[in-house]
């Protein structure tokens, strides 16, 4: 008999937008403070883009930029548009970047980077507000598009982390589209074709084509110290990622991003392997919490030790992180057949 045992496994709300954040459905005045006049005019711009519901509407490309999550790093560096970060809040793993990246990144003034018991950044809109930014990348729990428009500040979250969240299954079209949509807001369309093509470039060469049966895959997002388990659907980037290396995702047919899962439901579907994702700590702390759970040696993954364990932008949300995700998960349990 299965011993029902939930996932020893926490969520962090800033990393993952599990918990619901406001998302209002108002138009968002054009960002405030510039480097330019406010009556001049900027060629190509207004420029308006639907996120989460909202309207946000850019008179320029913005010039003060305040991080609040990692997950833009990568886009703003291929666009050419990392210097207008201006701060940053929050956990910035150097294992995502290259080293002129992360030389980069050390120079930006950060707000703070600890997170709450729950996960949660430890950050108040008001000491975001008085940095007086013209746009703000993440919507963590405490904040709000209309506290944040009030003072003239646009905001953008992640599409993949709005409350209604995406109307079907994430690809990787969610990645490109990303980066068209910086390009817009920034002005440098050409450098987000350019991106865009490298990027579909690599993802066509990373895609298997099995030849006999494909092997199955869970994603799981465990930590160390209790919570409720967690497994990624289909309308998460875990779901592409991997089919694109050759895996069939065992919770593929659930409608949902990330959803609560007991390890009985996983012994159930027993994949072959499992992906593991975390935020920050030792990687071998959070496979422990997997490996060491009562009932878990009955799954394949754990007695093959077929288990694979990475941070969490690696795969979700879709960013060109997603990309040196499905690589590494190649490298790592090789073609998937």
């Amino acid at each position: 008999m299965h011993v029902r045992k939930r996932l020893l496994l926490l969520a962090p709300v800033l990393a993952l937008g599990l918990m619901p954040v406001a998302c209002g459905n108002e138009a968002t005045p054009a960002a405030g403070p510039s480097t330019g006049s406010s009556n001049e005019a900027v060629a190509g711009f207004p420029v308006t883009i639907d996120n989460c519901g909202a309207k946000v509407t850019f008179e320029r490309p913005p010039e003060r930029v305040i991080l609040l999550e990692s997950a833009p790093v990568t886009i703003f560096k291929g666009l050419g548009v990392l210097d207008k970060v201006v701060l940053r809040a929050g956990a910035f793993p150097p294992a995502y970047f290259d080293d002129e990246t992360n030389t980069f990144i050390e120079k930006i003034e950060s707000l703070g980077e600890d997170l709450d018991s729950s996960g949660h950044l430890k950050l108040s809109q008001e000491t975001v507000i008085a940095k007086e930014p013209d746009l703000v990348m993440g919507l963590p729990d405490g904040f709000t598009r209309e506290g944040l428009a009030a003072s003239g500040i646009n905001a953008l979250m992640q599409p993949v982390y709005c409350p209604e969240g995406a109307p079907g299954a994430t690809t990787f079209d969610d990645i490109y589209g990303q980066v068209e949509t910086y390009g817009k807001i920034f002005g440098r369309q050409k450098e987000a074709a350019a991106m865009i093509d490298t990027l579909q470039e690599r993802v066509t060469k990373a895609t298997v084509r099995p030849t006999g049966k494909k092997r199955t895959a869970a994603v799981l997002f465990p930590t160390v110290g209790g919570g409720s388990g967690y497994a990624y659907g289909n309308k998460s980037m875990s779901h592409p990622q991997l089919e694109a290396a050759g895996f069939t995702n065992v919770f593929g047919d659930v409608n949902e991003r990330v959803f609560e899962v007991t390890l009985e439901s996983i012994i159930d579907r027993d994949p072959d392997v499992l992906v593991l994702l975390y935020v920050d700590g030792d990687p071998k702390a959070v496979k422990h919490a997997i490996v060491k759970l009562p009932g878990a040696n009955d799954l394949r993954a754990v007695k093959n030790d077929a288990i694979l364990v990475q941070l969490f932008n690696f795969t979700e949300p879709p960013t060109p992180l997603s990309v040196d995700g499905l690589e590494r998960i190649e490298q790592h349990f090789g073609s998937g057949t």
